[in-house]
């Protein structure tokens, strides 16, 4: 059996992130931020616990990546997330400098990094995507959720 890369290691990360969010009834979506091949924030979805719409896993992994660099420019860091980020958490990315945003499954309904729009280019930041790291067991764990909550 081959080794794990780090994209692969750190999407196992941000999936025990979603199953955390999930076993406290939010959708299963986790994140988080890396640098230099260290975890410096992660964080499930929690909208619905907080009762605030911004509270989706990439903002508060980024908040919590900012607070802990004492810099709300995060570069350098790269962020982890099971399915691929919506308008606001691209814009997030972008406005933080995240230098790589890997994300599990894509999302054709609202997907801001290449399947339903693709608002990380044509910015003044560049912002490297790469997609489909544990495609299957992202999408499957979203599934999963909710076909239960139908």
């Amino acid at each position: 059996m081959r080794d794990e890369s780090p994209d692969e290691r750190f999407m196992r990360v941000a999936l025990a992130e979603a199953a955390r969010a999930e076993a406290a009834g939010e959708v299963p979506v986790g994140a988080v931020i890396v640098r230099d091949g260290q975890v410096v924030a992660a964080a499930g979805n929690a909208p619905i616990g907080r009762s605030d719409p911004t509270a989706h896993a990439e903002i508060l992994a980024i908040r919590g990546a900012a607070e802990a660099a004492g810099n709300y420019r995060l570069t350098g860091c790269d962020l982890y997330v099971t399915v691929e980020p919506c308008p606001m958490c691209v814009g997030a990315a972008l406005h933080a400098r995240i230098a790589t945003l890997v994300f599990g499954c894509a999302d054709p309904k609202a997907g801001a990094a290449g399947s339903r729009w693709n608002l990380t280019d044509g910015w003044n930041h560049r912002l490297v995507v790469r997609g489909g790291v544990h495609a299957g067991e992202c999408a499957a764990l979203m599934q999963a959720f909710f076909t239960r909550r139908r």
